[in-house]
């Protein structure tokens, strides 16, 4: 499970950092948010839905994290990085673990030494 876990968010980190760089070459991100799209009711939903999710993702790492230094720090790189940050963080936690561990070493916070 580890190994595919690895391979899955090293995926999502490749796509969403080509598609970050091919959509920034495109449009400056200021340009899209003036644009007809910022009155739009899914793409408000869309920013909520998002949102949240980065908030519900940062529950787990607040409860991992055991410095409030890297908790502000990651708080701050999930909301202004999205699945980029997030992605990042499970590769961490992945990494630091053999890829025969179980699960729960992932997801449960370690004990202090």
């Amino acid at each position: 499970m580890i190994l595919f876990l690895r391979a899955f968010f090293l995926l999502i980190l490749a796509s969403m950092l080509w598609v970050t760089t091919w959509a920034s070459l495109g449009q400056s991100l200021p340009d899209f948010i003036r644009g007809p799209v910022s009155g739009d009711r899914w793409f408000i939903a869309t920013l909520f839905d998002a949102y949240w999710g980065f908030l519900t993702f940062y529950v787990w790492v607040a409860y991992k994290e055991r410095s409030g230094l890297a908790r502000a720090l990651w708080l701050v790189g999930i909301l202004l990085l999205g699945n980029i940050a997030m992605s990042v963080y499970c590769l961490i936690q992945l990494f630091r673990v053999r890829s025969d561990a179980p699960l729960s070493e992932v997801l449960l916070r370690r004990p202090v030494a």
